[in-house]
């Protein structure tokens, strides 16, 4: 399809087959599925571990472990940031322009973790 509309048709024909499986596979789960799927007894009883659930549905979990792991990703990520910088550091243009922008990364790491010390988010209770 050339022309100045030929690119909204093939989108057009696109968006109607991307509609058409939706409803097809839609219309072939209602008419294979079973009409009365059985409910065997203990369905909707939790289990973990092939061992029958102790106590309540509900368990509390403490915001420190959280931001454990948000330390941790925040940091990993930045982490990865130094190995092309390594690995380019040795190419030729490449002076101290790129050492002060890898102090200047490093610092904002080193001021993050120093935060993270100084409000004891990093302390083991």
């Amino acid at each position: 399809m050339d022309g100045y509309l030929g690119s909204y048709a093939t989108l057009g024909l696109v968006a109607v087959a991307g509609v058409l499986v939706f409803v097809g596979a839609f219309g072939a789960n209602k008419l294979l599925r079973p009409a009365a799927p059985a409910q065997p007894p203990g369905k909707y009883v939790s289990y973990e571990s092939g061992i029958d659930p102790v106590g309540g549905d509900w368990a509390q979990a403490q915001i420190r472990y959280y931001v454990y792991a948000y330390l941790y990703v925040l940091f990993a990520v930045e982490a990865v940031f130094l190995f092309p910088w390594a690995v380019v550091f040795d190419l030729p243009g490449f002076g101290w322009a790129t050492v002060t922008e890898m102090g200047v990364f490093v610092a904002v790491l080193a001021l993050g973790i120093l935060y993270a010390w100084r409000k004891k988010i990093l302390t083991w209770t």
